[in-house]
């Protein structure tokens, strides 16, 4: 994978979710990630992060953040570093002595990234919440899914990752910019609500054009028989996106209905029921082997639908080496691609195996030395 980002010094205080994920693909294109992570047993509930493949590429060190002499590392940590994530409620890191003023008092250029779901402010900043509940409010939850079953929630990737992890890493790139350019870093206040909010750009201009209803019925995706999810005769999906007409009609060319009038014209409405319920018969009768058979590499917009595991062994995601094995643990690797000089992934440190090190050099006299 790329070493584009090679020379760029992060250090992230541990956390769940879309902050590990964030520092994670910094470290994957090339970043030096330093994690401070809680001592064992300092806080009971919090998850078991040892050995998570979000850990990838990094380096842990074990500090007591509550304790001043630790702090006080993690300080110095921050003093060399061109970005600091973090995902606590607001105001924690500012009763620790670790806030935006406390490190860029010190550390001007450093480009401090905030990660939470609610945002630094407004009159849910101090609840807690997950994916499911920012993408509720976001907006971005009510279209998932059909008017007869309850919206149902992607697991993280379209909250904690789309509108979480990815934003923030786009803020912290363009803070890091500004402050090459200028001298002066910020702060960046990411939002899983906001960002998900966002990504609702396109739903939004697909809806300007008349094609999306402010319900969960009569839109593309939830009625219409030719953007649809269909069962095959094993129990397994396929699904189907031959929006524009000439998919359309290589379609019903591929399953023998170019010359049923009861599939024309494309965007009756009306009949749009009626079809996908002939069309969910049809997928019916065949394993979902046979319909790849018969459909997948044509122009008709389709993919069958696979497990993480099934993925991992489709012949396209072999050829570009997406999904690999490390240690046991399948994997999928760094995104996007660049016509550079690259590495694998790093593996997944112990907690707190690089604690010795970091701070031998850190103390030793140029802190600069602590850096890869």
């Amino acid at each position: 994978m790329s070493c584009i980002l090679i020379g760029l010094r992060v250090v992230e205080i541990a956390g769940i979710g879309p902050g590990p994920f964030c520092a994670m693909h910094l470290a994957d294109l090339g970043a030096d990630v330093i994690v401070i992570d809680r001592p064992v047993g300092s806080d009971p509930e919090a998850p078991d992060r040892s050995g998570s493949i979000l850990n990838r590429g990094k380096r842990s060190v074990v500090l007591d953040l509550k304790s001043a002499a630790d702090r006080d590392q993690a300080l110095r940590l921050i003093d060399q570093a061109d970005v600091l994530i973090e995902g606590m409620r607001p105001g924690v890191t500012e009763r620790l002595g670790l806030g935006p003023q406390d490190c860029r008092a010190r550390n001007p250029r450093l480009v401090y990234g905030r990660m939470t779901g609610w945002g630094q402010t407004g009159p849910l900043a101090m609840a807690a919440g997950h994916d499911t509940n920012y993408l509720a409010v976001s907006g971005a939850l009510f279209h998932a899914g059909t008017p007869d079953r309850p919206p149902s929630t992607p697991f993280a990737v379209l909250g904690d990752i789309g509108g979480g992890a990815l934003y923030l890493m786009i803020g912290l790139l363009a803070g890091v910019l500004r402050a090459r350019q200028s001298g002066q870093g910020c702060v960046v206040d990411a939002a899983v609500v906001d960002g998900s909010a966002h990504m609702l750009q396109l739903q939004l201009a697909t809806a300007q054009r008349g094609l999306m209803t402010e319900r969960r019925s009569g839109n593309i995706h939830d009625s219409s028989p030719f953007y649809a999810t269909y069962r095959c005769a094993d129990g397994e999906f396929i699904t189907i996106g031959a929006i524009e007409p000439r998919f359309y009609r290589l379609l019903l060319e591929k399953l023998d209905l170019a010359d049923d009038p009861a599939f024309q014209p494309q965007w009756d409405r009306s009949q749009w029921l009626e079809r996908k319920q002939r069309l969910g018969d049809l997928f019916a009768t065949r394993s979902r082997q046979a319909w790849c058979a018969l459909l997948e590499g044509s122009d008709v917009c389709f993919g069958p639908v696979l497990s993480p595991a099934e993925a991992a062994r489709h012949p396209h995601n072999r050829a570009r080496d997406t999904w690999y094995e490390r240690d046991g643990v399948l994997q999928t690797r760094p995104a996007p691609r660049f016509d550079l000089p690259g590495h694998d992934p790093g593996p997944v440190p112990g907690l707190g195996a690089h604690t010795e090190a970091i701070l031998s050099a850190l103390n030793g006299g140029d802190p600069a030395n602590v850096w890869l």
